[in-house]
């Protein structure tokens, strides 16, 4: 596939004496949304935080924007257009959500700046409503928007979301996955995490089920309607 922003090859992963990752191919292209799945303990956080230098994997490659990044700093990798919103949140809870956004501002690695405060605010008015609260007196909801918008304030290539929805009241999910649309046709690419595969395939170009650290089922949001065992047997549905 041309034009790889995220190409990692034959990863392996270890915490400790436990193999996670055994010998992982991923990638993801310019533009293009992922969806990535399985049961809880299957890899997929791993996987994650892997590419983004937070564990290193024992052998293996990665490589972004054509460049070898394993065992960079996470930091080098964020300088690199990878923006990453990770389970539990992260934000700030001492700053205000004024805060939280206006620090992570900064142009992408093509000098765009089409993600600007006033853009994110229009995106989420609710953050607009709440600039002067602290970020641990919003609710769980609000937390996960600052985090997104924080992360799109960066003005990434690529967003990661780990676990996008989880914990979120049905209302608040929604305006998630609009989001994720949203981002989706503003050519930015994604990999997206979450237990509700039937949203994640709203949005996405190409599905991934890891069972054990490693991959089962790779295709399109058509090749995984149409395979209903294959849903049951890797996803519970």
């Amino acid at each position: 596939m041309a034009d790889l922003l995220i190409d990692a090859r034959g990863i392996h992963t270890y915490y400790g004496a436990s193999h996670i990752l055994r010998g992982i191919d991923f990638s993801v292209a310019r533009g293009e949304t992922i969806g990535l799945m399985g049961r809880n303990g299957m890899g997929k956080s791993t996987l994650l935080k892997s590419i983004m230098g937070l564990v290193r994997p024992r052998s293996g490659e990665i490589r972004i924007m054509g460049k070898p990044m394993l065992g960079r700093a996470p930091y080098e990798i964020s300088q690199m257009g990878i923006a990453y919103v990770p389970e539990g949140r992260g934000i700030f809870g001492n700053l205000s959500v004024a805060e939280n956004l206006k620090m992570a501002a900064r142009a992408g690695t093509r000098g765009q700046r089409d993600w600007t405060y006033d853009r994110v605010l229009e995106t989420f008015p609710r953050l607009k409503e709440r600039l002067a609260h602290g970020g641990q007196q919003l609710s769980g909801g609000e937390q996960q928007m600052l985090t997104i918008g924080r992360a799109l304030m960066t003005n990434p290539d690529v967003l990661i979301l780990d676990e996008a929805t989880e914990g979120l009241a049905p209302l608040i999910a929604r305006d998630i996955w609009r989001i994720c649309q949203m981002v989706r046709e503003t050519g930015i690419s994604s990999v997206i995490v979450d237990k509700n595969w039937k949203h994640v395939t709203q949005v996405t170009d190409r599905n991934i089920i890891l069972v054990k650290g490693e991959v089962v089922f790779e295709g399109s949001s058509d090749e995984l309607h149409a395979r209903p065992a294959l849903l049951a047997q890797y996803l519970g549905v």
